[in-house]
């Protein structure tokens, strides 16, 4: 496999730091022999995706070995703070050297040196190497440390976001976007701000914000120190002082940070196996051995099984944490919830995996070919219009065509962070009426898009039946939403009319129907009983439209006198708060003036006070105590609230304030999906109606024409009375902070729409 320029794919796995992020991660899994395999099991899961989604010509791996490096002889402090390493962990890493070694992954590590400094070595024999044009090179890692080896496009870092599952790719571009400068900088960042992590010091007093900005304006820190001299630094007189008192921490702490590309390694390509000379034969018995059957499918392309790992939860682990357990997402579960919940939930995403929805693959082919053709007359007329060849899938060659041969974009046309014309779709969007090549392009990436996510590539990812199988993930997100992977069909687009044509290959089986059930409003249902506002609540009470009779209470007049615009206003607000849309959103969105949209907001909040006052007092909440939970319990931590950097500190307020109000709306389905499942089992109806996707706040079925009626009574009945929660065992997934709240009755309401296919449903009462 090679990259989209023929180069082929080099992946170096940064061993070590991806065990640590899995092994703090993901639950106390275990073997059937007893040994601990959660670190195990994510590296494992890891690995298989970069496989997957890489798709590279060699993959080695690097670690640190037990003895002092370098750094610790330099310096006994380094990573002193650090908590001696659990023993459990200990073994996994060794453990995890066998599952490299059955996939033919070579592992590298060199005395004195961490696994950081042999990837970098690695780096740097490649780009030495008469095939350094040859070899894209990823670095896949846990440690942001890496983003100093990234290398304009040769050089990239695939590192993890969160947990175990949610990953970015860094290139210059992005590590520029991130920071403010390049990665060839990120040493000097840690020279200045230093690194608690690894206990290196920085030069005391100076922060984020302070070494962003010298960095930005002055380069290296030993340009900075060589501008201090000189009397040249533009800073407050107290950096400045900070400075002057810390050159020599900084220097040393450089020299800690920086990654050596000199390790003993012996490395060359020659050594390692192409990928394609993986052994399934001798992958699948240690992964039986481990407990990982799911892994197994996963690696087999197959999605016939959920992770029954989740299962087998080990129950000491759940005591040491105070009856919560961690999950993969960063979330922290209640084990009433994941008793209750996620345990019988595993068993339902496994069958819906299993199940798969069908495609309509001879519609698709027929699209596929009319699309072609589109893109075809596309590039012709968009040619013609720029007044010669190009090829319009290149940003670069794009970007020349508009601002250096048409000259859009006045005299400063914006700029990448390589120097190439922006050509993303914000900056087209503002040339729109410029001229009339720029609604061709973007008319041509939407089909390229379309074509190359989901037209031709959803077929090739069918079974012999034509069902195309996705894989759920019940800890994939910080909130507690199911995510879906491989391929994504939580993400099918339903905006555009191209994307509804998407939608139409979504087809029921002969006999069947398929039959949508999407919550009403649930977001801000949710909002409404966590706030305990009951002039919200009251509202949901009467069953009709929330937006309108909201509107009419704001603006103060008659139900019937609302108009269309009053009501969008009110459904603009009713939905911001609870995204933490702010004073300027909010005029963005109305019109108007900032003036106006702050009195919008003041009669807003005068009206549902009880939503504005839970919004502050959850804001309070989480500053204090560093976490919010869902009404079951369910918890996310946001260590970004307390960071010296404003903006840093807002963005984790508005998300502490919507993660309890998204997370419950997510408990809610969950919960609405195992009471479905229990009902349609005791009506006999189970395979006669079968559950195939998830989509959020939405339950699409697959029913039996004859079973509709029937079917479609007890999955709407269910939904919508999976709250107020009835039973003593479902009532001890309630947080305590919520057992002694009186929360407002708030009905739950559910819309039903039944058809053919995905996109040609019609409302069903």
């Amino acid at each position: 496999m090679t990259d989209k320029d023929n180069r082929k794919i080099l992946v170096l796995l940064d061993a070590h730091a991806i065990l640590h992020r899995a092994f703090h991660a993901l639950p106390d899994f275990t073997s059937p022999q007893g040994e601990p395999t959660g670190a195990l099991y994510g590296f494992t899961a890891f690995l298989i995706k970069v496989i997957r989604e890489m798709k590279p010509d060699y993959i080695a791996a690097a670690y640190d070995l037990p003895k002092p490096t370098f750094r610790h002889v330099a310096y006994d402090k380094y990573k002193a703070g650090r908590a001696k390493m659990d023993d459990a962990l200990a073994k996994q890493i060794n453990r995890s050297q066998d599952i490299l070694k059955s996939f033919n992954i070579p592992v590298y590590s060199a005395e004195g040196f961490e696994a950081d400094d042999v990837l970098g070595t690695i780096v740097e024999k490649i780009k030495n190497s008469p095939a350094k044009r040859e070899i894209k090179t990823i670095v896949a890692s846990g440690d942001m440390d890496t983003l100093q080896l990234v290398k304009g496009d040769d050089v990239v870092v695939y590192t993890l976001k969160k947990g175990i599952s949610d990953t970015i790719i860094y290139d210059e571009k992005a590590v520029m976007e991130r920071y403010g400068f390049g990665p060839e900088r990120i040493v000097d960042y840690k020279a200045l701000k230093g690194d608690p992590s690894d206990n290196i010091i920085g030069v005391k007093g100076i922060g984020e914000k302070s070494a962003t900005e010298l960095i930005k304006k002055y380069g290296g820190i030993e340009n900075i120190f060589a501008k201090l001299k000189e009397g040249k630094i533009e800073a407050k007189p107290r950096v400045i002082e900070l400075l002057k008192n810390g050159e020599e921490e900084a220097q040393f702490s450089k020299t800690l940070a920086e990654i050596r590309k000199d390790a003993p390694v012996d490395f060359s390509l020659e050594k390692i196996p192409r990928k394609d000379g993986l052994d399934k034969e001798k992958v699948e018995p240690i992964l039986n051995e481990l407990g990982f059957k799911s892994l197994i499918d996963r690696l087999n392309g197959e999605n016939k099984k959920k992770n029954k790992e989740i299962v087998s939860i080990d129950k000491q682990a759940a005591k040491k944490a105070g009856k919560e357990i961690k999950t993969n997402s960063g979330t922290v579960a209640p084990e009433a919830l994941m008793e209750a919940v996620e345990k019988p939930l595993a068993k339902i995403l496994a069958e819906m995996e299993q199940k798969g929805v069908l495609l309509g693959v001879g519609y698709l082919k027929n699209l596929s070919e009319g699309k072609h053709k589109e893109l075809e007359l596309l590039k012709k007329k968009i040619c013609k219009l720029a007044g010669q060849k190009f090829n319009i899938n290149s940003p670069k060659q794009t970007g020349e065509v508009l601002f250096v041969k048409l000259g859009l974009g006045g005299t400063r046309p914006k700029k990448t962070a390589t120097g190439a014309y922006s050509t993303n779709i914000a900056q087209l969007e503002k040339l729109k009426a410029d001229h009339e090549i720029i609604a061709d392009i973007i008319e041509h990436r939407e089909i390229s898009k379309l074509l190359s996510t989901y037209i031709d590539a959803l077929p090739k990812l069918i079974d012999k039946e034509n069902r195309l199988h996705t894989h759920f993930d019940s800890f994939g997100t910080a909130t507690g939403r199911l995510s879906s992977q491989n391929p994504n069909l939580q993400n099918i687009p339903k905006r555009t009319e191209r994307g509804r044509e998407v939608r139409r290959a979504f087809i029921a089986d002969n006999g069947y129907k398929l039959v949508d059930f999407d919550y009403s409003q649930i977001d801000l249902r949710a909002a409404a009983i966590l706030s305990g506002d009951n002039n919200l609540a009251e509202i949901f009470q009467t069953g009709e439209d929330v937006h309108a009779l909201a509107a009419a209470k704001i603006f103060e007049v008659k139900s019937e006198k609302v108009t269309p615009e009053m009501r969008r206003k009110i459904k603009v607000i009713n939905f911001g708060v609870l995204y933490g849309m702010g004073i300027n959103a909010l005029r963005q969105n109305l019109g108007g003036t900032k003036e106006e949209a702050q009195k919008f907001y003041g009669e807003y909040f005068k009206s549902f006070s009880g939503l504005k006052e839970y919004i502050e007092k959850t804001k309070k909440f989480a500053r204090e105590n560093g976490w919010t939970e869902t009404l079951f319990g369910r918890r996310r931590y946001f260590p970004e609230i307390k960071s010296p950097q404003e903006h840093v500190r807002k963005e984790a307020e508005r998300m502490a304030v919507n993660m309890p109000v998204q997370g419950t709306s997510a408990d809610f389905i969950k919960l609405a999906m195992v009471k479905i499942d229990e009902k349609l089992k005791n009506a006999g109806l189970k395979d006669d109606a079968r559950c195939l996707l998830q989509i959020h706040d939405e339950l699409l079925f697959e029913i039996k024409e004859e079973k509709i009626v029937q079917a479609v009574s007890i999955i709407k009945e269910a939904m919508e009375n999976v709250y107020p929660l009835k039973s003593e065992e479902e009532k001890k997934m309630l947080a305590e902070q919520f057992k002694k709240a009186k929360l407002p009755s708030v009905p739950l309401a559910v819309n039903v729409e039944m058809g053919d296919n995905w996109e040609e449903m019609i409302s069903y009462k």
